[in-house]
């Protein structure tokens, strides 16, 4: 499995310049709000996705009065040899990625070499907002086990983008539609039964990640919604021609697809405390990293940033000890209370790393 030994960055969010070295286990970053340990964690997904898990655009990754960004990782690969990537960006927005200074053919073929599974606050998104966010996810997930998902997904999106421009026209050549909608098709099916593969092997794992973390009788779910489970895609866009045409968009396909998470039968988002949606979340990501592991043959890299906030001591404990065991590879872990991490961080494991964070700028400490 690819483990991160060291990184380098510079200019990106309020990192200046840094220089790390990292345990092939347990990494610990504390310090206060604000100091730049979210950000750290985010230079290492980036490395892994390409692009942030927080910023929807780039221009939002660069150090205030710079010009461009870049990060540089050198990992140990699961072949024990190493390799250097690195990405930058400038001011333009042209992206540069590299693996032993030999440039991609294009930026996704890097997608899934280094995977990657991100836990953060950010992720009551996934119970709180529209089903894009969902997607987002399961997107996420399925990239980086799978190429033909991934560019099955990038062509079918295309195709959505090419067949709103001609919903939006004055006149729409019908002939030109259908055969759009032939297409569509073909890329759909793929993305169709990759998400529903998912959504069957995952559900299981989050309900017992679910479990073990907090203890509790509650039963969790994951369900997958898609128009395609009336039909083909094909069928489904003729019989929506004439109101796509009126709302001047495609209203039936995969794009439209959703997950619902429920807690005894019920909508968590509606039900669930914010103790009980936080434990469902790091649930189902812990199984993403499961899924993920299975899919990829090795395990991916962690990254958990301020997952104690609303969980109680004993899920803490009980979450640590989780990761702790041999099933879990690199893992990069945040906390603002210092004493608290290293508390229970030390009662479960001596393979670990100590980090404090402040103004951008981090230091490796002995506890």
């Amino acid at each position: 499995m690819p483990v991160l030994e060291k990184i380098t960055i510079a200019d990106f969010r309020n990192i200046r310049l840094q220089e790390l070295d990292f345990s092939p286990n347990l990494n610990c970053i504390s310090g206060n709000n604000g100091e730049g340990k979210t950000n750290l964690l985010d230079a290492i997904y980036y490395l892994s996705m390409t692009k942030s898990a927080f910023s929807s655009s780039d221009k939002y990754n660069f150090r205030y009065g710079a010009s461009s960004f870049s990060i540089c990782g050198i990992y140990r690969m699961e072949n024990s040899m190493e390799s250097r990537f690195a990405v930058r960006v400038d001011s333009s927005g042209e992206k540069k990625i590299r693996r032993d200074d030999k440039p991609y053919p294009r930026v996704s073929a890097h997608i899934g070499v280094l995977p990657v599974v991100m836990v953060s606050p950010e992720d009551i998104s996934l119970v709180s907002e529209s089903g894009e966010e969902r997607r987002r996810f399961t997107n996420s997930v399925l990239s980086q086990m799978d190429r033909e998902y991934l560019s099955a997904l990038q062509q079918y999106n295309r195709l959505l983008l090419q067949r709103n421009k001609m919903l939006k026209s004055p006149q729409v050549d019908m002939d030109l539609l259908s055969v759009l909608d032939s297409r569509m098709q073909a890329y759909a099916e793929p993305v169709y039964r990759a998400r529903s593969r998912f959504a069957s092997d995952i559900r299981p794992v989050v309900s017992e990640f679910y479990g073990a973390l907090s203890g509790g009788s509650e039963k969790v779910d994951v369900r997958y919604r898609s128009d395609l489970d009336k039909g083909s895609l094909e069928d489904l866009l003729k019989a929506s021609s004439e109101k796509d045409r009126i709302l001047k968009y495609t209203t039936v396909g995969v794009h439209r697809d959703d997950f619902e998470f429920t807690m005894d039968g019920w909508p968590i988002r509606k039900c669930g405390s914010q103790g009980q949606q936080k434990s469902f979340l790091v649930s189902l990501k812990f199984a993403q990293y499961e899924i993920m592991k299975r899919g990829c043959g090795f395990a991916p890299i962690l990254l958990l940033d301020d997952v104690f906030d609303k969980l109680d001591m004993n899920r803490i404990s009980n979450l640590l000890s989780m990761v702790s065991s041999s099933d879990f590879g690199q893992i990069f872990i945040t906390d603002s209370n210092k004493v608290r991490m290293a508390g229970v961080v030390d009662r479960i494991t001596d393979s670990r790393a100590y980090f404090e964070a402040a103004a951008g700028e981090f230091r490796q400490c002995t506890e």
